[in-house]
């Protein structure tokens, strides 16, 4: 269902009122809340859950995003997880082997929130109830994917049938107070076909059900500028992963596969502690319209060094 179909199917006041909303401009003196994207740390949380969200608490974190499989997601998610977990360090994910309710007593233990998860499209697809239902006890407000899967994502016609299936899952997840998010990967950045699908996929989807989540690193990786578009979309971005590099780098190929951004982790540094321009993007990003804000460095090699130095770098951004 395009976007120009979903405006017909919602009453004015309602299209009107989400529209406003997403465009509202945010107050600029007011510092930005920061997060944790939980693939920071994956190892930390498979052996000690309760001891990370302690250390992240006490850091002065306040917000999680956690990432599957879970309990719920499909067969096919976890064969998928399972197909990659031989080349990882850990095998852990979704919540740890805690339960929603586990999780929920937790977090509220030591005064964190997460409004976000990456799932898998089978499970929206296949089971928006049991991911509903489990997000409405964690708190999950945001719930989508990290990746198109590649093999949804070989030409245009592609992208515009997926911007079509973000805007049927959201509505599917609108019921359970969720918008559906999707986090950009360096593919999509540039022409193809005489558009850039990042862009498409931006003007196909409705605001009212999709949220795009900014991957601060990924996008220049893409050759795209996270300011650019922050700026020509207000209200669109509503999540951002920070993140900062070594040096500035992008893909030699189209950024698509696993293998090309595994290529690139050792080019992420703590954040602040890089060469990008993070009190520009963060300053742009405010005016924008985000919301969330989750410290990401893929698989970090030094845990507590990345979260206690990029912690420090970012509140001495004043932003």
């Amino acid at each position: 269902m395009k976007r120009r179909s979903f405006l017909k199917q919602v009453s004015a006041a309602t299209a009107a009122g989400a529209l406003v909303s997403a465009c509202q401009t945010p107050d600029e003196q007011q510092p930005i809340t920061l997060g944790v994207g939980l693939f920071t740390l994956p190892l930390w949380m498979e052996r000690d859950f309760e001891g990370t969200l302690k250390k992240l608490a006490d850091i002065g974190y306040k917000e999680l995003e956690f990432y599957g499989p879970y309990s719920f997601s499909t067969t096919s998610a976890h064969a998928s997880w399972d197909a990659i977990t031989p080349s990882l360090p850990f095998s852990g994910s979704g919540y740890f082997g805690k339960t929603p309710a586990e999780v929920r007593a937790l977090l509220d233990a030591y005064g964190l929130a997460a409004p976000a998860m990456h799932t898998d499209l089978d499970t929206l697809s296949s089971n928006i109830d049991g991911l509903g239902e489990a997000a409405a006890v964690v708190g999950h407000k945001y719930a989508g994917i990290a990746a198109i899967p590649e093999e949804l994502r070989t030409s245009l016609d592609d992208y515009k049938r997926i911007a079509e299936r973000f805007n049927e899952i959201g509505m599917r997840l609108r019921p359970y107070g969720i918008k559906f998010l999707y986090h950009n990967h360096g593919y999509g950045l540039v022409e193809t076909e005489g558009e850039i699908p990042m862009q498409l996929l931006l003007e196909e989807t409705e605001p009212a059900y999709v949220a795009m989540e900014m991957d601060v690193f990924w996008t220049i990786a893409g050759k795209a500028d996270p300011i650019t578009y922050l700026e020509a979309y207000p209200g669109r971005y509503k999540l951002m992963h920070v993140k900062d590099m070594t040096e500035r780098v992008v893909f030699a190929g189209d950024g698509g596969k696993p293998e090309e951004w595994i290529g690139l982790f050792d080019k992420m540094a703590d954040a602040g502690a890089g060469v990008l321009d993070l009190k520009g993007i963060l300053a742009a990003a405010k005016k924008s319209g985000v919301d969330h804000y989750f410290l990401e460095r893929d698989m970090a090699p030094d845990p507590e060094l990345t979260l206690q130095t990029s912690y420090n770098n970012l509140t001495a951004l004043a932003v």
